[in-house]
């Protein structure tokens, strides 16, 4: 492997020798590496190289074209702030495409600390800062200038079309499992979707997301605990500025694991969903418009019965894109994240509540 990541450092012109290197196990797509050289002055500079899962990612091209376009915009405009910096071959390009067809990419190594999920709301309220001010430096880039590389992946109405055809075909005869389930998507169908069908008609602005707002795709300082950087662009699209919002604290706000069996352990937290709140709003106030800010509290009902709906949908065709670990594993997440939907639904108006009001004094 030393030869291999020596001859990809050449090709983005790293100075110096490389004096060692490390697998680094966090994540499960992408083959990623921690290399470290010692440059001409006789110091230590780390970098990460990434292997690219191109079986995963089939527009590895495009994906890196819209992470040059929204690091170049973000580096322009703060140069004093730390962001991610892809390095260019002698080409231009920030990927390199081996003769093997292996596709790789260089980002500076960022010394920092991450969280899969906190209980301090300190560090809550830090990571909606952290992707709100990754939405506010980006406002004013035209969404519409990104490839959409995953098309209608949080096209909550299409899901749930999809959804009710292959209920309707049954494939592999398991609708009659989640009758209960299908019965009361049914009934939120229309609902749930609305956001989607405001986007598709011009009414919700199209803005540069995320499209994964996990609290590990946000590095720390080790010390202060304070926000770095956001990461992981692999899924930069166009969007809608709420979806972001609302997968980031659908996940956060979550009692229990996302396929907890026992759903008397799942609810939506209220506080945790304050503290997100006050850190995404108070750094997007300026930049977001009235009608994004009044359809949070939509949004994370709609994007929770959009994982539903992909989770049943993937029971109901037979387990084919979400890895199980026991038969009806698919069916468990149905009803956890089905549990967390309808506890957002009758904590609609205090969820409001609280939007308003961190709107009001942030």
């Amino acid at each position: 492997m030393y030869d291999v990541l020596k001859a990809i450092g050449e090709k983005f012109r790293l100075p110096g020798e490389l004096y060692s290197y490390e697998v680094i196990t966090m994540g499960n797509i992408n083959s990623t590496y921690k290399v470290t050289y010692t440059k001409p002055d006789g110091s230590l500079k780390s970098y990460l190289f990434q292997k690219v899962n191109t079986h995963v990612f089939k527009s590895p091209v495009e994906i890196m074209e819209n992470i040059d376009r929204v690091t170049s915009h973000i580096r322009d405009k703060y140069p004093e702030q730390i962001t991610l910096h892809y390095h260019h071959t002698d080409d231009g390009l920030n990927y390199y495409i081996c003769g093997d067809s292996a596709f790789w990419r260089v980002v500076n190594y960022v010394d920092s600390v991450t969280f899969n999920a906190s209980e301090d709301l300190s560090i809550i309220e830090a990571t909606g800062k952290a992707f709100g001010e990754f939405q506010n430096r980006l406002s004013d880039l035209d969404g519409a200038v990104l490839h959409e590389t995953i098309p209608d992946f949080h096209n909550t109405k299409k899901r749930l079309d999809t959804l009710f055809e292959h209920v309707s075909d049954d494939p592999c005869g398991r609708a009659a499992d989640a009758k209960k389930e299908i019965e009361y998507l049914a009934s939120v169908r229309e609902k749930a979707g609305e956001l989607s069908v405001m986007f598709a008609n011009g009414e919700i602005p199209k803005r540069v997301t995320h499209n994964d707002t996990k609290c590990n795709n946000v590095l720390f300082d080790r010390v202060t605990k304070e926000p770095i950087v956001v990461i992981d662009l692999d899924t930069i699209m166009p969007g809608m500025s709420m979806y972001d919002f609302a997968d980031a604290v659908r996940f956060i706000a979550n009692t229990a694991v996302e396929d907890e069996p026992d759903t008397s352990k799942v609810f939506f937290d209220t506080a945790k969903f304050r503290a997100f709140a006050n850190g995404f709003i108070g750094a997007t106030k300026d930049a977001l418009e009235s009608v994004e800010i009044e359809n949070l509290v939509k949004a994370t009902f709609s994007i929770t019965i959009e994982l539903v709906s992909r989770f049943l949908d993937d029971y109901i065709t037979g387990d084919k894109y979400f890895r199980c670990t026991y038969p009806k594993h698919n069916l468990v997440r149905t009803r956890c994240q089905l549990q967390l939907a309808k506890d957002i639904e009758r904590k609609w108006d205090e969820l409001s509540w609280i939007v308003r009001d961190v709107a009001d004094n942030v």
